[in-house]
Formats: structure tokens, C-alpha cells, sequence
């Protein structure tokens, strides 16, 4: 697809293209002459999302709220303003100004110029009502169903007036923009104002109405959340009362605490006990029998007082360990220690040493082990009964624990829902006094004309016209899959082309008179193409000589191009062949009338009798094939024969949809190539032809392109 057959096509429509934009234009200019002239009011609304100062006691930072969030409200802001009871207000107050006044903005339409004093007060009064209760017409009902026609009939109802209406948030500013276009200044401007003042009355009464009624429930929710808290409390009070519990976890630390202390002191006695039992044996095991008979005779009188100190030493030292190790019995128990160190002494300076072995000392150390093993292990005693008597007091703690906790729990879980309400309602509260306060900063006033865009209008439909005309003829130039140009056919094909004929207008010409002088200029074109389709021929035959025509459809132009051939071969004086093999259409029999037919030649060898430069081999159209008529071997003998007779050859053959024939008769030939009929397409069920011409490879010579619109000859691609 080249771009220069885009401008053709173009060329060819060139009158189209100039005259639909041209009447377009006409149209237009008839269309918009008496077009009254545009009146725009304008008005902005503050709305204080984004504006800080409005925010300075704003909990939430509004102006600082994601960008989202602020598209959302300015969205929903705008969506309300559209709201159609708003709209049906100014509507009502639009249609009551008109009734009503002496200079109205519109005038009644035709269909309603005619109504009664009667009828226009009645319509006030519904009107007024309607605008009261901000309610709309019902078109069920007859007489509301006339008066929304009025409305109609005046452009006033909510479809027309919501047409010429722009809401928009000015940029990334605070304020929202409401315009309106009409043919009256101060109707632009009374929609305007009329509209802003009724959105901003709506939605400070809704608002207002929102917050009140959030803050009433908050309130009640609070005392709610409070009464529960206090339940809870008083509860947990009762509870603890009841059950003689001051400080539970107080309690419980200061019992764990002690358990610990006595866990450390019973190890440590019981450590010293084993510390004592073994030193006490190794001592014993350095007496004999007879040393500790002499020992114990000799001391007996002063065991006594010693067992009376030990006695008095365990009693104080329970009474030590019961009261918590308290330091008061400390003095008392060591005095007692100090006591019956002295008595031990003395009981050592009294006895006799054994004369044979010295071992006073050893006595003396053995009796003090024993006290104090003894006094360990009574105080392992007292500890063990002590801590028992502490693990039953925190072991009863421990279910006053669990429901104390779960108390506690609860109260902490009432306590936050408390607290959240508490600062929702703060929350609100603030925001109520504080919220969002729509003004009008900005008031629409009538306005002089907006510049004329009639002239505008004028030239965009001459424009979009020219365009469309140009969009038109290119889609249908790009959906056009006809072959136009011979690189169309080898993009198409992938095949080669030898070359094109131009098309003739007109009648078919005679080939006989062809390069006459009469016919140079009519034909001269045909001519220079048909002689470079020759010279490609020569190319390609290398010296062969039998050469067939063919193509993929009937009335392609194939018989047309074997006649020319014929005659361009023997204006250079060559002896030329031609035959018709077209047994299903044998035009070129029908057109000349040969003596001879190839019936005849190849069953019985007639003899060939030339007496011109072309001799035509014709066909009787019987339904016969050419191997039908002969054997292979044989046909190829006289075509053998032919050759040493005639310089070229030319075979008008069958097109390829009667594949058979075609196919018989390539077997003969050297070179065949195919002619293609120019401004067709091709077939999906051609394409079949086209792979059969791509099998015959070297001996397909190429395509001949026939009946193109070109102004030179082409060259073989």
C-alpha cells in the first residue's frame, strides 16, 4: 500500500472533497446567523476544606487530610449542588419570577400564551407551594403534569437548566465554581445566585442536623459507658470487702517474699547440718573404745548443765525462726551460744587427759559440732513448719486472685470504651462548633456577551467535514485489498513480475494494425509496455522456445497478451507458433479460423503449411484434454519437431482454475507466466494457485500485470 495511490484516490474524489465541506459550510452559516448571543454569570462558594484558617480548633487538621480525601468532598459537594430538588427550586423560582413580573426573562411559549388571569394565579399558588415544601411535580397528577410541561415549554425544568450549568472546583483551590450560560444577563445570574443559595441553606441544614444527632447519641452512649464502668467498679469493691482483701498484690509479693527468705535459710541449715554430721565423724573415727569410756566417766557430772543450755538454745531459736528472724531474740540466742561455749570449756579443763594419747582438743571440738548440728537441724524443723504454714496462706490468695483480675479485666475493657466515646463525643462536639460553613464569596452579576462564535462554529464545521471526507476515503482505501500496482501483486505473491500493460479504452484494438502509423500515438504506451514484457521474455527463455500463458480466473486478459506477443515477435521478423490450448474457451479459434487444429496435429501429424509469420494452432473446444488426444512421449516428439520450425512458441492456455489442463499442458512448456487483471483481489480460495505457481519454481517466469492506470512502463521486480 503506497501512499501515493492514497492521493489517487484523492485525485479521483477531488470534486467530493471540495464540494461536502463547501455545503457544509453553507449549512452552518444559515444555521447559526440567527443565533442570539451568550450571556455567562459566574459565582464562587468558600467551602473551607482546604482553607486553614477555618481549621485552627479542627482536631482532625482537615487542610492537611490526604488528597483523596478532599477530591471526595469536593466531589460529593459538587454532585449535591446538581441535585435535582435544588435544581426544581430554582426552577420553581425562575417560572414564579416570569408570572409574576412585568419584565420577565423569558416570555410564554405559544402554546401557553394564551392562558387566563385564573389560570396563571393557580399556577403561582402550586408553584409557591412546591418551592415551600421543596417537593417536585408529580406527573401522575394532571394538573402538576401541565405545569412541569410549562416548565419544559420555558427551558426551566431541571434537564434544560442543568444543560447550560458548570459546577466545578476552581483548580486546587478552596472554592467551587458555579456558571451559567443563557441569552439573558440577569437570568444567568439570578440561576446562579438562586442556585448557590439554596445548596448552601440545604446542605447547612442537613449538616447541622447530622451533627446534632451525632452528638445526642455520643452523649447517651457516654452515660451508657460511664454507668457500666462504675457497675464494675462497685463490684470489684464488694468483692474485696467481702473477702477481707486490702492490697492482693501486696499481700501476695509480701507472703512469695518471705517463702524465699525461709527457702534460703532452710537450705543453709540444712547445708550446715551435713557440715556438722561430718565433721562430727571424722572426729569420732579418731577415738577408740577405751579412750571414750575415760572421756565419759571423766565429763558425765558436767553433761547436765550442758544439755540444759542446749534445751534452752532450741526453744529460743524456734521462737526465732516463728517471729520471722526477728532481731530482737538475737542478743538472747547468742548469749545462750556464749553460755555453752563456757560450759563445754569447762568441761574439757576437767577431765583427765589420757596419759598415751593427746586429744583434749579433739573432745572439745567434737561437742561443739554437736550443738551446733543439733541447732541446725531444729532449725531446719522450724523453717519447714513455717514455710508450710506460708504456702496454705498464698495458695488461699490465689482464687481471690483469678476473680479479682477478672474484675480488673473487665473494668479495663469498660474503662477504654469509656474513654473512646468520651473523646468521640469531644471530638464531635468540636467539629460541630467548628464545621464546615459554605459562603458565597463571590455573587454572580449580569455580564456583557460572550464574543461570537459563530464564525468559529462556521469554519469547524467546514473543517470537521474536510476532515471526515479525508478519514472516509482513507478507511476505505486502507480496507480495499485490490491489486492496483505491480509491487502490490509481488508483495502479495512473493513472485516475481516480468511486467504490466496499461488499460485500453475503448474497444479492443487490432492487433494486426498495432504498429501502424495511424495508431502511435493511441497505442504507444501499450506498445513500449508489451515490448518490455518481450525483452523480459527472452530473458528468461535463455534460448527455449516454448512459452505458456495462463492466469487464476477467466477474462483476465491472457488471450489478449498471447495475441500481442504473437504479433510484437513477428514485428521483429520471428516466426512465431501460436496455440490455443483453451479447449473449454478456445477464443482465439473462434476469432481467426485456422486451417489446422491440434486435434488433428498431434493424432496424426497434419502437416503445417506456413505461409505468414504467425501460424495459429486452433482446437474444435471438444471436452478432451491434450494427453487425451496423445500419449506424453509423443506430443513431446512434435512439440520437438515444432521447435526446429518456429522461433517461439506461444501457448494460450487454460486459466488455473481448470488445474488439469493447465497442468498438461506445462509439462510441454519451457517458461510459463501468468497474467493478473489489475484493481481485483485475491481470492482465499486463489491462494491455492498461488502455491501451485510457487511448486513450478524456475519454470514460473513471472507475473504480467494487465489493464493498470500507469504512465510509464514497469521493470521487472
Amino acid at each position: 500500500m503506497e501512499l501515493s495511490s492514497f492521493f489517487s484516490l484523492l485525485r479521483k474524489y477531488l470534486y467530493i472533497i471540495i464540494i461536502i465541506p463547501l455545503v457544509t459550510v453553507i449549512v452552518a452559516y444559515f444555521l447559526v446567523k440567527n443565533l442570539s448571543d451568550e450571556y455567562v454569570s459566574n459565582a464562587q462558594i468558600a467551602t473551607g476544606i482546604v482553607d486553614a484558617s477555618r481549621h485552627l480548633l479542627d482536631k482532625d487538621n482537615t487542610p492537611n487530610a490526604q488528597e483523596d480525601e478532599i477530591v471526595r468532598e469536593f466531589s460529593n459537594l459538587t454532585e449535591i449542588i446538581k441535585l435535582k430538588k435544588l435544581i426544581d427550586q430554582v426552577s420553581y423560582q425562575l417560572i414564579i419570577h416570569d408570572l409574576s413580573s412585568d419584565s420577565p426573562f423569558r416570555h410564554l411559549n405559544h402554546q401557553f400564551k394564551n392562558l387566563t388571569p385564573g389560570a396563571i394565579q393557580h399556577a403561582l399558588v402550586v408553584y409557591r407551594a412546591k418551592l415551600q415544601t421543596s417537593e417536585p411535580l408529580s406527573l401522575y397528577n394532571k394538573d402538576e403534569n401541565g405545569l412541569n410541561e410549562l416548565l419544559i415549554s420555558m427551558h426551566y425544568d431541571e434537564r434544560s437548566l442543568r444543560k447550560d450549568l458548570d459546577i466545578e472546583r476552581d483548580g486546587e483551590s478552596d472554592f467551587i465554581s458555579v456558571t451559567f450560560t443563557s441569552e439573558n444577563p440577569y437570568l444567568s445570574a439570578f440561576v446562579v445566585n438562586s442556585l448557590c443559595k439554596e445548596f448552601i441553606t440545604y446542605y447547612t441544614v442537613n449538616v447541622k442536623r447530622n451533627e446534632s444527632n451525632a452528638v445526642t447519641f455520643l452523649s447517651n452512649l457516654l452515660v451508657e459507658k460511664r454507668n457500666a464502668l462504675n457497675e464494675k467498679k462497685d463490684e470489684l469493691q464488694q468483692y474485696k470487702i467481702k473477702n477481707d482483701i486490702l492490697n492482693l498484690d501486696e499481700q501476695s509479693k509480701s507472703i512469695f517474699d518471705q517463702i524465699l527468705v525461709y527457702t534460703d535459710k532452710k537450705q543453709q541449715a540444712e547445708k550446715d547440718e551435713l557440715a556438722y554430721e561430718g565433721a562430727v565423724r571424722n572426729i569420732d573415727a579418731k577415738f577408740d573404745p577405751k579412750d571414750r569410756k575415760y572421756i565419759e566417766s571423766t565429763i558425765s557430772q558436767y553433761n547436765q548443765s550442758i544439755t540444759n543450755t542446749e534445751e534452752q538454745i532450741h526453744v529460743l531459736n524456734d521462737e526465732y525462726v516463728h517471729s520471722g528472724f526477728n532481731p530482737k531474740y538475737k542478743p538472747t540466742l547468742d548469749s545462750l551460744q556464749s553460755q555453752l561455749s563456757e560450759q563445754i570449756n569447762n568441761s574439757s579443763d576437767k577431765y583427765i587427759t589420757n596419759p598415751l594419747v593427746g586429744k583434749d582438743d579433739l573432745v572439745h571440738q567434737k561437742m561443739t559440732l554437736e550443738v551446733s548440728r543439733d541447732l541446725a537441724k531444729y532449725s531446719v524443723q522450724s523453717i519447714d513448719k513455717e514455710l508450710n504454714d506460708l504456702t496454705a496462706k498464698y495458695k488461699r490468695l490465689v482464687p481471690f486472685d483469678a476473680t479479682v483480675k477478672t474484675f480488673e479485666f473487665d473494668i479495663d475493657i469498660a474503662s477504654k470504651e469509656y474513654l473512646d466515646v468520651l473523646n468521640k463525643y469531644n471530638q464531635t462536639n468540636l467539629q460541630s462548633n467548628f464545621s464546615i460553613k459554605l459562603q458565597q464569596v463571590e455573587v454572580a452579576t449580569p455580564d456583557v456577551a460572550q464574543p461570537s462564535k459563530k464564525m468559529l462554529l462556521i469554519a469547524l464545521s467546514g473543517i470537521t467535514s474536510f476532515v471526515l471526507c479525508l478519514l472516509v476515503l482513507f478507511i476505505l482505501f486502507y480496507l480495499d485489498d485490490n491489486i492496483k500496482q505491480p509491487i502490490d501483486l509481488v508483495n502479495r505473491t512473493k513472485l516475481p513480475l516480468l511486467g504490466s500493460l496499461n488499460l485500453i479504452k475503448g474497444h479492443q484494438p487490432d492487433l494486426t494494425k498495432l504498429w501502424d502509423v495511424e495508431n502511435r500515438h493511441k497505442m504507444q504506451q501499450f506498445k513500449e509496455l508489451l515490448r518490455s514484457i518481450r525483452f523480459e521474455i527472452d530473458q528468461e527463455l535463455k534460448g527455449e522456445k516454448i512459452l505458456a500463458i495462463t492466469s487464476m480466473a477467466q477474462h483476465e486478459g491472457k488471450t489478449l497478451l498471447a495475441t500481442s506477443l504473437a504479433y510484437s515477435y513477428a514485428a521483429i521478423n520471428k516466426k512465431v507458433l501460436l496455440i490455443d490450448g483453451n479447449f473449454n474457451n478456445p477464443t482465439i479459434t473462434q476469432t481467426i479460423n485456422p486451417q489446422i487444429y491440434i486435434e488433428d496435429y498431434f493424432k496424426s501429424r497434419v502437416y503445417i503449411e506456413r505461409t505468414k509469420s504467425i501460424t495459429v494452432l486452433g482446437n474444435r473446444g471438444d471436452d478432451v484434454t491434450i494427453l487425451e488426444i496423445n500419449d506424453e512421449k509423443h506430443i513431446q516428439n512434435e512439440f520437438e519437431d515444432l521447435k526446429s520450425r518456429y522461433d517461439i512458441i506461444i501457448i494460450d492456455l487454460p486459466p488455473l482454475d481448470a488445474l488439469n489442463q493447465s497442468k498438461e499442458w506445462l509439462l510441454f512448456a519451457n517458461k510459463a507466466i501468468a497474467v493478473f487483471e489489475a484493481n481485483k483481489s485475491i481470492q482465499q480460495s486463489q491462494n491455492q494457485y498461488v502455491d501451485y505457481l510457487k511448486s513450478l519454481d524456475n519454470k514460473f517466469s513471472g507475473w504480467i500485470l494487465n489493464k493498470v492506470v500507469i504512465n510509464t512502463p514497469k521493470r521487472r521486480y
